[in-house]
Formats: structure tokens, sequence, C-alpha cells
């Protein structure tokens, strides 16, 4: 299992991601799971996401976000406002391999992304990206270089204007052997800004 999230409000519902299988529900609090993702045409998953506003409204990012020997990686975003009967596709496609999702705790259609790009190669799609209209359109809103990806993202409850961004520098080696995972120092970041999610 890669990523779970609890439904709110409904203690028994829960979905998880997998790294190479889809996203699986549950609504008997685990004792059965089904699938629910697997008319997609990608089955790596990285980050998954269940609006706290909005509990049908689900958001998918795809690519597992792990280094291992065999790395599955992904096509971008998917939504569901139906609690995973539909999805719909939402871009951000050479992103490949994504970390973390943030949705505004009160506002379903903010949301956060973060890009971890190619494992393999320099790429300019890596980064945290923003959506204010449900992920219609996205925004790059913190990037650093073509080698740092974001990996983390989390709003603060208190206050939806805290954003915290952890950035990561890191490529596989087209190889069997593993090099170390990571380049210069990346860091993290935060910013407290009404402008970040277009709120007063």
């Amino acid at each position: 299992m890669r990523c779970r999230e609890r439904r709110p409000g409904r203690p028994d519902e829960f979905y998880f991601g997998h790294v190479n299988g889809g996203v699986w529900k549950t609504i008997d609090a685990g004792r059965t799971w089904f699938p629910i993702f697997d008319d997609q045409p990608v089955a790596s998953i990285g980050a998954l996401a269940v609006a706290p506003s909005a509990p049908d409204v689900i958001y998918v990012g795809s690519g597992e976000s792990t280094l291992r020997d065999s790395v599955g990686f992904g096509n971008g975003v998917y939504k569901s406002t139906d609690a995973g009967h539909t999805w719909t596709h939402l871009g951000l496609g050479e992103t490949q391999h994504i970390g973390k999702i943030a949705i505004d705790p009160r506002n379903p259609d903010v949301v956060f992304v973060a890009a971890i790009g190619h494992l393999y190669a320099a790429n300019a799609d890596r980064g945290l990206y923003r959506s204010r209209d449900g992920g219609r359109t996205w925004q790059k809103v913190l990037y650093k270089d073509e080698n740092i990806g974001a990996v983390e993202v989390v709003i603060d409850p208190t206050d939806a204007r805290v954003v915290y961004a952890g950035l990561w520098n890191t490529r596989r080696p087209p190889w069997f052997v593993y090099a170390p995972p990571t380049g210069r120092a990346a860091g993290s970041t935060n910013r407290r800004t009404a402008d970040r999610h277009g709120t007063s």
C-alpha cells in the first residue's frame, strides 16, 4: 500500500492507492476491498486525497514516488466527484511521479500537487502545482530547477493560507546499482499568503 485516505464522516470507508495496482476502496473498515480504477490507462499510484469538505471528491496522482529496482510511472492527475465510480483525467501528464496531493479543507476545488518529475532525466515539469478550479487549469507555484522536484505538500488545517512543501533533488541511474539518491540540498519551504488560495 502506497497511500491511504479515510472518507470524512464515514468511519468504515477508506481508499488506498497501490504502487502498481490502481486504487482500491473499502466500505466495511477493511474486511473487503474492491478496485475502482481499473478502467484507467495507468495503474501506478503515488498520491491520493479525499476532500475534507466534499467526501465524494477524490484526487489521485499517478506514478509511484519511491525509488525501487522497478518503478512504475504515471500520466498525471485524476479526479472523481462520485466516490470513485467515474474518473476524469486532469492533465500534468509529464510529471510522471507524484508524491503528494493536498486539498483545501474548505474548498474541494483548491488543490496542490507535489510533482517529482522524471526519475531518469532532467525534467521541467517538476515542482509544486496549484489549481483553483478543481483541476481544469494548473499553475506552477514553486519551482527550483529541472533537477529538483516536489515530493510533499501539506496545508495547515488551522489556517489554509499556510502551505508547506518539501523538495527533493533525486535521480535514478539507468542501471541496477543505486547511486546516492540526492544531489545538492533541495530543502523545504512554506508560504503564508491569501493569494496562494485566492481567499481572504
